[in-house]
């Protein structure tokens, strides 16, 4: 293998694959990626054997070769070197690098011992605007909780029907659903759950890119593709295993009626959810009350030993008045991921799942069940 690259190119190639870049002592091969040259590209790949991460790039191809590298060692290197044309040459098991006055060698791996990367056997493809997915991923990210019991509820649901795409994230006290309008409608309905750090990487990815994304959907396998914008050639391409098992029917979760609701400054919520955070008890619980007679929400929060926290909030509400608490966490994390300037609260009763949901958008709902007494 021989071949120059530019050092900016081959450095974001490098901080790309290095996400799936294993620390494995009883594996040291995956903590190598894998440098193969294919036509006139390079392809640098890295697996820890749960999610494989792949990157292409237009270079200069003197020679053809495969060579498996450190990436740690590899990857700094390379950052210290300046912003011109580097050279890379196979020798042996090892690899050569040249930048103007630089030199170096990085002792190496056979290209053969590298795991392979699944191949997917494609049984469904979706076409999907990045920026939307990684604004989506993001609002619901943070909810699963990593559980061996319920091994559903650790990842992200993925449900596509013919018009939208449904992301759903629980962990059993709060649930969230954000729904998409697809470009294209589906020819058929299917769903899959990928592991929360599936999504952690794939969001870290699509903050770089601009470029349309897709999801291509495999037995036990999903991939996301990202191609290049000048040409009809993969630029990245994410593999991961899937979470077998049937995730919850979470919809019959979500109130489908409410006997009190309320509208109010998102903003000034949030800032006196928080504020009532400093006077919570051992159970992070803070109390409300909703009053759509005087339009108004009252919080209060207290411990024994710090002394208590009581406030109100005026807004448009109708219905029942309703005694209810939460834990301030839930109801700030579902508070932070809405974009609009007003949310709607709405209620059944004290012992029944809160909602939480933008004004003037229907695209997202935040469930959060109640501290019961």
């Amino acid at each position: 293998m021989k071949i120059t690259i530019d050092q900016n190119k081959f450095n974001e190639g490098l901080s790309i694959v290095g996400r799936a870049s294993s620390k494995s002592i009883t594996l040291p091969i995956l903590k190598n990626i894998l440098l193969k040259t294919e036509n006139n590209f390079l392809n640098l790949s890295s697996t820890d054997l749960e999610i494989g991460i792949k990157w292409w790039n237009l270079v200069k191809v003197n020679k053809e070769g495969e060579l498996t590298v450190p990436y740690h060692s590899l990857s700094s290197f390379i950052s210290f070197l300046p912003s011109k044309k580097i050279n890379l040459n196979k020798k042996g098991n090892n690899l050569l690098l040249e930048c103007e006055e630089y030199k170096t060698q990085i002792n190496g791996i056979s290209a053969e011992e590298f795991p392979i990367i699944p191949q997917i056997k494609e049984k469904e493809k979706v076409l999907i605007e990045s920026k939307i997915l990684c604004d989506s991923l993001l609002q619901l990210i943070d909810i699963p909780s990593l559980t061996k019991v319920k091994p559903e509820i650790s990842g992200i649901f993925f449900l596509f029907n013919k018009e939208e795409l449904k992301i759903v994230a629980t962990d059993s006290y709060r649930l969230a659903e954000k729904k998409i309008i697809l470009k294209k409608d589906n020819k058929s309905s299917f769903s899959f759950i990928i592991p929360q750090r599936t999504a952690r990487e794939l969001v870290n990815i699509l903050k770089e890119v601009k470029q349309d994304i897709e999801v291509i959907f495999g037995e036990n396998q999903i991939l996301f593709r990202i191609k290049m914008s000048d040409f009809n050639h993969p630029y990245i391409e994410l593999t991961s295993k899937v979470i077998e098992g049937s995730y919850p029917d979470y919809e019959s979760i979500i109130p489908g009626k409410y006997n009190t609701q309320i509208i109010l400054n998102k903003d000034e919520l949030l800032n006196k959810i928080k504020a009532a955070s400093v006077f919570v008890g051992k159970i992070n619980e803070t109390h409300l009350t909703i009053s759509p007679k005087k339009g108004e929400m009252v919080i209060k929060s207290e411990d024994a030993d710090l002394g208590n926290y009581n406030t109100k909030i005026k807004g448009r509400a109708d219905g029942e008045e309703v005694n209810i608490s939460f834990n301030y966490r839930f109801l700030i994390d579902g508070l932070s991921n809405i974009k609009s300037s007003e949310v709607i609260l709405e209620f059944v009763n004290e012992n029944s799942p809160g909602v939480i949901k933008p004004v003037g958008k229907s695209d997202f709902v935040y469930v959060v069940m109640p501290i019961k007494k």
